[in-house]
């Protein structure tokens, strides 16, 4: 008589552990979906006694939900890490079988943005985008909203009205960090630079507001520059730098407050020593941690991906179907804070 499959067999035939079954077996825990689904094929080649129990359970009682999420230029070091906890966060929701749409925005434009958004709504049940706050914008997140399909907005928020939430940093903090360390760090008091992808981005403009401020309060021996605009180019926002220390001989201070830092890393691994400022810029990706190595750069606030994913697919599932609330929700995290002693 053959001897029926135990948990110890489907366990060892799907390459996972008693309790990873178990989680499948019974809904204790969420399970990632390719995860559940392996264990399922395996239940179902053994002959396991309860593999029928276990296909409605990981197949019939979830709802689908298919969640998108724009997101800017594809190459960016940090949107492939936000792309990958975007991604991993949606298949291991427990209350939903979840289903990631990742797009990436080349041309930010407005325009294009608003166009994408557009695209993407039919297709999904929740929509999470990465956007400057512009007139076209808020037309595409009031449309996806009459057709029931809730827009968040990620890392900077928009006007929008009829927008969900905002998920990410306190622009505020953010600001008066990077200023902050510039006024400790600084060699002496000298003229300080700002370099932005567009003020169109609230969260960037909101840090810069905060980054002034502080210096008017706490540390009015320095000049604070006219802020640079880079459009999230790395190639603008190097000559951009090279620009700041050709005018600027006394520059002590630099805050890169959105993207295109690359460049601007690459400007002052270009400049003597003696003339690269304190550096302070946003998101630990491999060029940042390099320049945190090289003493390039002074301090990095970081974004804490897996955090940041994991509550934005909360939200967005929790939002799907939903009343529109009296007013967006926000959802802030904390940021870490590297320099060269704590590098991960």
């Amino acid at each position: 008589m053959t001897q029926r499959a135990t948990i110890s067999d489907l366990a060892r035939a799907a390459g996972v552990s008693v309790a990873t079954v178990d989680r499948v077996l019974n809904q204790r825990h969420p399970v990632r979906e390719d995860t559940a689904n392996r264990v399922l094929r395996a239940a179902e080649s053994l002959g396991f006694h309860a593999a029928a129990l276990m296909r409605r359970r990981v197949e019939g009682e979830l709802p689908v939900r298919r969640l998108g999420f724009l997101l800017q230029r594809r190459a960016t070091s940090f949107y492939q890490q936000l792309a990958q906890a975007l991604t991993s966060a949606t298949e291991a929701a427990s209350a939903i079988r979840g289903r990631p749409i990742v797009a990436f925005m080349e041309e930010l434009t407005p325009s294009a943005v608003a166009a994408t958004m557009k695209e993407l709504g039919p297709g999904v049940d929740a929509l999470c985008i990465v956007a400057l706050d512009h007139p076209h914008v808020s037309e595409a997140v009031a449309l996806l909203r009459e057709r029931g399909v809730p827009c968040f907005t990620l890392l900077s928020d928009v006007s929008a009205e009829g927008r969900a939430g905002y998920i990410g940093l306190d622009g505020r903090k953010v600001g008066r960090t990077a200023a902050w360390t510039v006024a400790r760090t600084a060699r002496r008091p000298g003229s300080v630079g700002v370099v932005l992808g567009s003020h169109r981005y609230l969260g960037q403009e909101l840090a810069e507001i905060s980054f002034r401020s502080y210096f008017r309060e706490h540390a009015p021996a320095f000049t604070l520059l006219e802020t640079m605009i880079n459009l999230e180019d790395p190639h603008i926002a190097q000559e951009a730098t090279i620009t700041l220390l050709r005018r600027h001989p006394d520059l002590v201070g630099l805050y890169v407050g959105g993207g295109g830092v690359e460049g601007v890393i690459q400007a002052l691994r270009d400049a003597p020593p003696e003339q690269r400022p304190t550096l302070v810029c946003n998101e630990m990706t491999p060029e940042t941690r390099a320049a945190l190595i090289d003493d390039i750069a002074t301090l990095v606030l970081n974004t804490p991906v897996g955090p940041l994913a994991a509550r934005c697919v909360e939200a967005m599932v929790a939002a799907i179907g939903a009343p529109l609330p009296a007013s967006p929700s926000q959802i802030l995290l904390p940021f870490e804070i590297f320099v060269s002693e704590n590098i991960p």
